[in-house]
């Protein structure tokens, strides 16, 4: 009966934010609900590598390897960016699109978005999945239009609009898997629950399949950020509350990725390997290669940050597409090691816009004179978000190419090494351009906030802790996803 707790902690810290006025009051919540969800989730993982799935309510809400997996990526993300909203917030404007109480409105719908995701990785039925992942979008709209400016507004209405038309195809998808589930158990036995689903998949009709995984490809891939539907992503990711992106970056792309997975293991037991697997791989090195053509030529930093989760997205699908147990691992670990390093590479540039009070690369320098912790997260964080070593990132990426020459991928393998040594000179010569040489006449030193000094920290930890050891229980935990996600 645990998973539901999921649900109630958000909900219950969503009301208080909204039946208070005090700020002290919603920023305390906010980060103790946080934690509260840090210890739920890391329960229910336990509990799942323990003793196996877990359910509640008859199944409705269910969780096996693959969710933990997921679940935690969500909890970790949201302890640090509670952390760092009670830090970041205040110093925001006074009266947003939300009204006179933005810091209020903000934490509502804050939570309203955690509950929508929370509810993806533990539903059962792959319908209620559906209208969790277009309950995100419901959710995080407003927050992507906060600020109420013109490019705030275009990018939520772009958000909306791109976003509503990939979950439609998503739709689709869903309506033909029941109809395929329709024939192979027969309409009175039948629920569209995976449960139901996962043991029969060698026995649905294949031809309806690869619509099926199509339509979830292109559907859910819309809102995971694969190329070409990832227009929507920088616009709303750069005009986002920086808490919001790193959520919308960190999060909510592997959630939408995690539903293409569910198709995928459908798919393959239908199927076979090869038909999902070229055309997952295909989008991912597609999303890698549109990633590396803007990133080299970008002016805004969170822009850029936007276009590096398209482009560890393309990872992450490239290594599920490779297929076998290593690659799959490193991507499952990838999704865990992106949403932790992008979360921090966003609480740096959302301190550096504090402090600059603009977005642009250009208008940035001397960031180490004027911040010199933040201009040490931005470092660290720029060489971890391009897979360097010692970094977290570095291992799963290794793993994820080293698993595609063992399965015979090596053109793609030496593809995406090209693309990425590319990325990396780019990315870091930004880095570069805005810690080093003076700043601008006028800019001042100035302290961090201590709250957006802990979210460092605590965003740190695992980056660098997962560089050099995996701890045994979250590797078991992925070994075991790996078995789900690539079924025979």
């Amino acid at each position: 009966m645990i998973l539901p707790f999921l649900l109630v902690i958000p909900f219950i810290a969503g009301i208080i934010c909204l039946a208070s006025r005090q700020r002290r009051v919603m920023d305390a919540v906010t980060v103790l609900s946080g934690l509260a969800l840090l210890i739920t989730g890391s329960i229910i993982a336990v509990q799942i590598l323990n003793h196996g799935p877990v359910s509640s309510f008859g199944r409705f809400f269910y969780a096996d390897s693959l969710s933990a997996v997921v679940i935690l990526v969500i909890v970790v993300v949201a302890f640090t960016t509670s952390i760092f909203s009670t830090g970041y917030m205040r110093y925001q404007k006074t009266e947003t699109v939300l009204g006179p109480r933005p810091l209020e409105g903000y934490y509502v719908l804050y939570h309203a978005f955690l509950i929508a995701m929370l509810l993806v990785p533990i539903s059962n039925n792959l319908g209620i999945m559906w209208m969790a992942v277009e309950a995100t979008t419901l959710a995080s709209a407003l927050l992507v239009a906060l600020y109420g400016t013109v490019e705030s507004l275009e990018a939520a209405w772009k958000y909306i609009i791109i976003g509503s038309v990939g979950i439609a195809l998503a739709l689709f998808g869903t309506v033909l898997v029941y109809y395929a589930g329709i024939h192979a158990l027969g309409q009175g036995n039948y629920d569209l629950n995976w449960t139901t689903l996962e043991p029969v998949g060698h026995r649905l009709n294949p031809s309806i399949m690869k619509l099926v995984f199509i339509f979830a490809l292109i559907g859910y891939g819309t809102k995971a950020g694969l190329a070409p539907m990832h227009t929507w992503l920088p616009d709303a990711h750069s005009e986002a509350p920086v808490p919001v992106s790193a959520l919308l970056s960190g999060v909510l792309l592997n959630l939408a990725l995690y539903a293409i997975l569910r198709y995928y293991a459908l798919a393959v037991r239908a199927l076979g390997h090869a038909y999902p697997r070229h055309l997952l791989l295909a989008f991912g090195v597609f999303s890698i290669f549109v990633a590396t053509l803007f990133i080299v030529r970008q002016a805004d930093y969170k822009r850029l940050l936007a276009y590096s989760s398209v482009e560890h997205i393309g990872i992450i699908a490239c290594g599920f597409a490779f297929g076998g147990p290593l690659a799959t691992y490193g991507a499952l670990l990838q999704m865990l090691n992106h949403a932790v390093v992008k979360s921090l590479m966003f609480f740096a540039v959302g301190n550096v816009l504090l402090k600059y009070r603009s977005k642009g690369i250009a208008d940035i320098s001397g960031l180490l004179r004027v911040s010199p912790l933040t201009a040490g997260v931005l470092i660290l964080g720029g060489f971890a978000l391009t897979g360097s070593p010692p970094f977290n990132t570095f291992v799963s990426e290794v793993a994820i190419l080293w698993g595609g020459l063992e399965t015979g991928n090596g053109l793609a393998a030496i593809i995406i090494i090209g693309l990425l040594a590319i990325i990396f000179i780019g990315f870091l010569q930004y880095v570069n351009s805005m810690v080093f040489g003076m700043p601008p006449s006028g800019q001042e030193p100035s302290r961090t906030n201590p709250w957006i000094a802990a979210a460092f920290a605590f965003s740190l930890a695992p980056i660098l802790v997962l560089g050099f050891y995996v701890p045994s229980a979250l590797d078991h935990l992925i070994r075991h996803a790996v078995t789900t996600v690539s079924a025979p």
